[in-house]
């Protein structure tokens, strides 16, 4: 048992302490960091009420509970103001459950295993981009998995999205109106890969040939009919000044365009919510944003373990809520003992509609676990909210290699001000063709080139 004076009040004050000092060493009993190296478990370095969500409501919420809007104010202050919005008012719900410590189930094997092997190795270069010792790109794994600054943050969840060298996802959206009408349901896949920092496929840790690359990313459309064919392809330099190479191919036209990579605040297809923006909270090139700074630290609900459905084949969640109970996945959340919040302004994009960002950062992996965007009148505008899973439960996994898959299972997408809602959810596979999963090896030559797309818009 912790002793009595790491109570919540004390978390609290020792959180906004070190908020107003400009510490960001996370940890409140012991830093995190060292902690987590030395066994891999963050227990040691958090009181119970901060370990535990029923120690924390003083038993008014239990595991196993929940939470709903008859009992959301004990919880208020763990929550976006959006996602409490939405459990208030429009009768979304979360059901609750342990706490994960066990730091090898919060990200891919690899991942963790190359974040230990290359702490310390990282900085930054005169472009600000991150580099290994020898100023080439990055080696593998998070560079700065003790982060100092929200730059820092940042520039790791950029590097990696889905910390996989490769990932194809394939997937599900919905587009749901206020009044619960689904006006679109989309299906496609969404392809990326990394030809530095690699982990896990061979050559490593670098694709020579493409070393001046981030990243090499696709999404393209099965459904809708009239989509059907429909892809884009993203080509990230390395350089976090420059945009991307857009391309796009629409099968009415028969021909790949290039695309202005700078409108990246407009849905790719009608109805959604989401831009290029927002994927993974990090849609854009690093210093294509300013202004990063830290404004708060402390616990926070998120959907970051037990968010994968291996009931039913193909991965898919229920749903609840809203005007006819099909705006929100079902989800499942834990007690995150530290979030990092941090805030960022679009500096390269004149014509933004938004101002700012907030993202909440878990601290035990640095993994995105909440964003709200704001207006350029500084109203909230725009939030998403994702889960994630070892694809472990019970006798039933998904194999990644020697060990369990890991990624992201499901988003919510919400427009606050229209009352507008996208729901995205990663399924297992698209008409027996493509499968989800990590560090395929044929993933460039079936997704990621022009001629890719010409293939696939002859589906």
């Amino acid at each position: 048992m912790h002793i009595r004076r790491f109570d919540r009040g004390y978390t609290r004050r020792k959180f906004l302490a070190d908020a107003s000092r400009g510490i960001l060493t996370a940890g409140v009993i012991a830093p995190l960091w060292e902690v987590l190296a030395a066994d891999g478990d963050a227990t040691a370095a958090y009181p119970e009420e901060l370990l535990s969500l029923e120690a924390y409501t003083r038993g008014r919420i239990k595991t196993g509970d929940e939470i709903h809007a008859g009992n959301v104010e004990h919880v208020k202050n763990l929550l976006e103001p959006i996602r409490y919005e939405q459990i208030l008012k429009q009768g979304r719900r979360l059901r609750t459950t342990r706490t994960t410590t066990d730091l090898m189930r919060l990200s891919p094997w690899e991942y963790i295993e190359a974040t230990l092997r290359n702490q310390g190795k990282a900085r930054f270069d005169g472009r600000g981009n991150v580099v290994a010792p020898d100023g080439r790109p990055w080696i593998g794994g998070n560079p700065f998995p003790d982060p100092r600054t929200g730059l820092e943050l940042f520039a790791a969840q950029t590097l990696s999205w889905g910390r996989h060298d490769a990932s194809f996802y394939a997937f599900e959206v919905q587009d749901v109106d206020v009044s619960g009408k689904v006006n679109f349901n989309y299906a496609g896949g969404w392809a990326e890969l990394h030809p530095v920092a690699r982990v896990s496929l061979e050559p490593r840790p670098y694709w020579e040939q493409h070393q001046d690359k981030l990243r090499f990313q696709s999404v393209f459309f099965l459904a809708p009919h009239q989509h059907r064919g429909t892809s884009f392809l993203n080509i990230w330099p390395y350089d976090q000044k420059t945009f991307p190479l857009l391309y796009g191919y629409i099968p009415d036209f028969r021909r790949i365009r290039q695309l202005p990579t700078d409108q990246r605040f407009e849905p790719l297809l009608p109805g959604t919510t989401m831009y290029l923006s927002d994927a993974w909270a990090a849609g854009d090139p690093l210093h294509t944003w300013g202004n990063y700074r830290v404004v708060a630290r402390g616990p926070f609900l998120a959907a970051i373990s037990g968010g994968w459905n291996p009931d039913d084949p193909d991965w898919r969640h229920g749903t609840h809520g809203g005007a006819k109970g099909n705006s929100f996945w079902d989800t499942t959340v834990e007690l995150v003992p530290e979030a990092i919040v941090v805030e960022a302004e679009p500096t390269m994009f004149p014509r933004a509609p938004i101002s700012k960002k907030r993202v909440w950062f878990d601290a035990r992996n640095q993994i995105v676990i909440g964003m709200v965007t704001y207006d350029r009148m500084g109203q909230p505008f725009r939030s998403f909210d994702g889960a994630y899973s070892l694809y472990e439960r019970g006798g039933k996994k998904v194999m990644d290699g020697a060990h369990p898959y890991w990624s992201w299972t499901h988003v919510i997408a919400a427009d606050i001000q229209t009352g507008g809602i996208t729901r995205l959810q990663q399924i297992r596979q698209l008409e027996n063709a493509h499968f989800s999963g990590a560090n395929q090896a044929d993933l460039y030559d079936r997704y990621l080139t022009q001629s890719a797309m010409l293939r696939l818009g002859g589906v």
